[in-house]
């Protein structure tokens, strides 16, 4: 009899557990911010004003863009850092080219650890601004094994080297299933060929009846800013937000919440 109710009490209690992690679902607060180099939109050089919209955000992933690692221009300082210890998150910095006695690349900010990183560097034009991708594997709390890519593609009204890049991080990121997030200052608006070439194989978070502008940041007109998903039948948006703040940077900074399916 004892042996029994022993039994009984293990099977109920490992069937707790199954429903337990059952219900405990990958939900995550993704923001994408270009921040100016940390000037802000008066010139002034204020890394808490920047500060300041991520935490009123309260991401758990965040892809900088336009950011110093070490310039003259930002007083020698690491910028990325600098957010992640003001925002009380860990970062990565990835270079993407040399630039007034430092480097100029994509940042990224998480609320987890790295299982790995990576830099990869996207394909350009000479005497164009190079680019990158900065990679992040990471775990959620529900246990999930995720990758999150900050990106920043070029700006040049002639958008030859934002398709070139578009297309490599389509070839370098949909080879697989592992479920992914790509955020960043993609410099082109919805319906643009380079946005049509990375919702090929990428989901969207924006509403289509409901473009949410972020730039400029004083009367947001362009929808520049994305956050992506992949594959797009595992995530589900559960809500997007524009924060506009005019002196913080020249970009708002657009956050959207989503749910591994």
């Amino acid at each position: 009899m004892k042996t029994y109710a022993l039994l009984l009490i293990f099977i109920l209690s490992l069937n707790a557990t199954i429903k337990a992690q059952e219900t405990l679902k990958t939900t995550l607060r993704v923001l994408t911010f270009n921040i100016l180099h940390g000037a802000n939109t008066t010139g002034d050089f204020d890394l808490d004003k920047i500060a300041q919209v991520i935490k009123k955000a309260n991401p758990d992933l965040v892809a900088l863009q336009e950011v110093d690692f070490k310039t003259n221009r930002a007083k020698q300082m690491d910028l990325t850092t600098e957010l992640a210890l003001r925002t009380k998150m860990t970062s990565l910095f990835a270079r993407a080219m040399p630039y007034d006695g430092g480097e100029y690349g994509e940042g990224v900010l998480s609320r987890f650890s790295f299982l790995s990183t990576k830099n990869i560097p996207l394909p350009y034009t000479p005497d164009n601004e190079p680019k990158a991708a900065a990679e992040i594997k990471f775990i959620s709390n529900a246990g999930d094994t995720i990758i999150f890519i900050g990106t920043h593609l070029d700006h040049l009204d002639a958008g030859l080297d934002r398709v070139q890049q578009a297309k490599k991080l389509n070839a370098v990121f949909t080879e697989d299933q592992v479920p992914k997030i790509l955020a960043g200052d993609l410099n082109d608006v919805p319906g643009s060929k380079t946005i049509n070439i990375l919702e090929s194989k990428w989901g969207s978070s924006y509403q289509f009846t409901r473009l949410e502008a972020t730039f400029p940041s004083k009367r947001p007109d362009l929808k520049l800013d994305y956050v992506m998903f992949y594959p797009k039948n595992r995530w589900k948006v559960i809500k997007t937000e524009v924060f506009q703040d005019s002196i913080a940077s020249d970009h708002c900074a657009f956050l959207s919440i989503l749910e591994l399916k």
